[in-house]
């Protein structure tokens, strides 16, 4: 029986492609890597995350040493955060039918927390983060153990094929939404328990599954 639907937060529960151009052209500028164009968007959507390092001439060894600063330009930029539509209303579903909702994400918690705060959103109870973006994995069964869980008690919603990855190393099922960074073909690479087309497919999807 399902208890906690965990989300994503970029990609998933917002739509954050204009912060994630605006922050890494602020560190392009200032590192001397490849600036980012939007047209530049969907042709990496069709690449894994080294592939896109590569193509932005971008050194993924060295993100962990980026990450405070990241964090603070992207809480500069979070005024160009969009939340999908329909979320609110399937946040509030889930809770009204019982269920608790977490956030395992990337990001920090300040920015997220921010955010929340400024939607007036109060259906979240728990947000971790980690800032080793292939290390949801870990963070996942950190949370599941904090919470006494059974991995099959719990479904993670998410837009990356890393997403994929994650929760299947965690053995918790996952519901890949095309909404966000990962087109439809990344995701079948890993196959993920389910698919999404709209918020209101998630809610389906976890009713179908009480």
């Amino acid at each position: 029986m399902i208890k906690y639907i965990i989300f994503d937060f970029d990609g998933t529960l917002v739509d954050s492609k204009e912060v994630f151009i605006s922050v890494y052209n602020q560190l392009a500028n200032k590192y001397k890597f490849k600036l980012l164009k939007t047209e530049d968007i969907e042709p990496l959507r069709r690449l894994s995350i080294p592939e896109r390092c590569k193509y932005l001439n971008f050194p993924l060894y060295r993100l962990p040493f980026f990450a405070l600063e990241i964090y603070k330009l992207y809480e500069a930029s979070d005024k160009e955060l969009i939340m999908i539509e329909g979320i609110n209303n399937l946040l509030s579903k889930l809770a009204a039918s019982g269920y608790k909702i977490a956030i395992i994400s990337s990001n920090a918690e300040k920015n997220i927390r921010a955010f929340l705060d400024k939607k007036q959103i109060t259906e979240v109870s728990d947000i971790l983060c980690s800032n080793n973006i292939f290390g949801k994995d870990k963070i996942i069964n950190k949370f599941l153990s904090a919470k006494g869980l059974k991995p099959s008690e719990a479904i993670y919603v998410g837009d990356e094929l890393r997403d994929i990855v994650a929760s299947k190393k965690a053995k918790v099922k996952i519901i890949w939404v095309d909404w966000g960074y990962d087109i439809i073909e990344m995701a079948n690479k890993e196959g993920p328990d389910y698919m999404a087309n709209s918020p209101e497919d998630i809610l389906k999807i976890v009713r179908s599954l009480a």
